[in-house]
């Protein structure tokens, strides 16, 4: 016999003369998928149903379990209590995908919010969950480190925040947290790695795939739509994360509490960057913002994120903001499309006399390409640029003056998009629209690795704030993380500790 499903819910049989031999309805508004076993004919249908009917019959014998909700908070699912408690109104993703291991009797379910669901159906009538894994479902934009040795930490040591066009920020740690920690963010029945998941939107429009029979991509919603979060940070002391969305608005939410504290209609573009200044007890606290619409805002942390100061010296989208300390002296650094590298420095009388323009540029330098991200080293007194000509360009922070070029990929093809460096800043890393990710020694300028997996090309990149790590995530909606080998750990961490002991710090 030969089984096929129709998009209206019907399940056909057809025999050898081809003839419609029995059809059943699956009373489900669409069915997408199917799997025939000697047993039992799995179908996938929206809203999260399987149901089980008999080859030989076509008789219905069962409907597995619902996967969790749009909308679910997995750090409450400390139980397998909480998969069935679902709220009335609750909806669900579709079923995309079905396969059958006839050895183990396992039945895998991918549905489209890119979540993936392995059911136990040895007993059909007793069917349980094995395991489940839930994932970004549109392309990721930021990765984000939690930092460390902060006073009363939000979440536990290690975790990392990633932010996606499917309106969500999600929290993971691969390790083994403690379990008393912040109930917000707990290890939980629905996932190994992910402790939270933070949405934005609230109708939860974009946490479902497009349409997949209607001919549209996914790519397009990915990146060309005005919905989802473009651009995260975590404020130094981890009470705060700022994100900027790509209709202009930036949030402040409470990581303790995860409320909203703060919504700013900043920009008329999307917020390309958000950044907060790691000030020492001297300096104000600022968080600067910068956009495709050619304005950096800057806002006052300590009055309640109060709006001081607005610049409009670029003449194209801005790319890269950041703050660093050099001779006890805030200083700002923007780069954008217009290959301009903008040094500001921060007016202690200006901001002492209740100035509104705190921020005084010192100087522009000019780039001999556009330039699509910026990094402070460790000493803060140099910054490295990711260009489009696929080098890396080092400028003195003291002379503004361009110092040391090196490359910054392999191939010969595409641009780098994203540099980073590891917390004892002897490596360098890079993501390139080649899809390619390299790692160089940043005094050597020698290539140490390169990386291919992902599908499209990484807009996020961070090293680990242990150094064992190295983490990457794409449009493709996938997050990979790299195992750094051996030695270099040894030596990222050697060199960590010699700049806490000069310092006077314990490691």
């Amino acid at each position: 016999s030969t089984y096929a499903i129709t998009r209206s819910g019907l399940l056909c049989e057809f025999n050898n003369r081809r003839l419609l031999d029995k059809w059943v309805e699956l009373r489900t508004p669409c069915a997408n998928c199917m799997t025939v076993t000697k047993t039992c004919i799995f179908i996938g249908c929206a809203e999260g149903i399987v149901r089980c009917f008999s080859p030989q019959t076509l008789q219905y014998i069962t409907t597995l379990p619902r996967p969790h909700y749009l909308g679910v908070d997995i750090a409450q699912g400390t139980n397998i209590s909480h998969t069935t408690t679902h709220p009335n109104n609750a909806k669900y993703p579709d079923t995309i995908a079905v396969t059958y291991d006839e050895k183990n009797l396992k039945l895998t379910c991918v549905y489209n919010d890119h979540s993936l669901y392995i059911w136990d159906v040895k007993d059909i009538k007793r069917v349980g969950k094995t395991h489940s894994f839930l994932y970004h479902s549109a392309c990721i934009w930021g990765v984000e480190m939690y930092p460390d040795g902060v006073a009363n930490p939000a979440m536990p040591a290690g975790s990392f925040l990633t932010c996606s066009s499917d309106d969500t920020v999600r929290v993971w740690n691969l390790d083994h947290p403690d379990p008393h920690t912040n109930p917000n963010y707990r290890k939980n029945i629905y996932s190994n790695e992910l402790l939270k998941v933070i949405y934005v939107d609230p109708d939860m429009n974009f946490l479902k795939d497009l349409d997949i029979t209607k001919g549209e991509k996914g790519d397009s919603a990915s990146y060309d739509g005005r919905n989802g979060v473009r651009s995260i940070r975590i404020s130094p002391d981890g009470k705060h994360l700022a994100s900027g969305d790509r209709e202009g608005n930036i949030r402040i939410t409470d990581l303790h509490t995860l409320e909203e504290h703060v919504r700013i209609e900043a920009h008329d573009g999307e917020v390309l960057c958000v950044e907060y200044s790691n000030t020492n007890d001297s300096h104000s606290k600022y968080l600067t913002s910068a956009s495709r619409d050619r304005l950096i805002h800057v806002f006052s942390v300590d009055e309640g994120y109060k709006l001081v100061q607005t610049l409009d010296d670029h003449s194209s989208s801005i790319t890269a903001v950041r703050f660093l300390n050099y001779n006890n002296q805030l200083q700002m650094i923007s780069c954008g499309a217009d290959k301009s590298i903008i040094f500001r420095t921060l007016d202690q009388k200006m901001v002492a006399t209740d100035h509104q323009h705190p921020f005084v540029r010192e100087q522009i330098t000019a780039a001999k390409t556009t330039l699509y991200d910026m990094e402070v080293d460790c000493s803060q007194k140099h910054v490295l640029t990711a260009c489009q000509d696929r080098n890396i360009r080092v400028y003195s922070v003291n002379t503004s003056k361009h110092t040391k070029t090196f490359k910054g990929a392999v191939g010969e093809d595409g641009s780098l998009i994203k540099v980073t460096m590891d917390p004892s800043g002897i490596l360098v890393a890079t993501s390139c629209t080649d899809k390619t990710l390299s790692v160089y020694d940043y005094y050597s300028s020698e290539c140490v690795a390169t990386m291919l997996g992902h599908s499209e090309l990484a807009t996020g990149l961070r090293f680990t704030r242990d150094c064992r790590r190295l983490i990457s995530a794409s449009g493709d909606g996938c997050i990979f993380v790299w195992k750094m080998p051996h030695d270099l750990v040894v030596t990222m961490r050697a060199r960590l500790a010699q700049q806490a002991a000069r310092a006077g710090k314990r490691l």
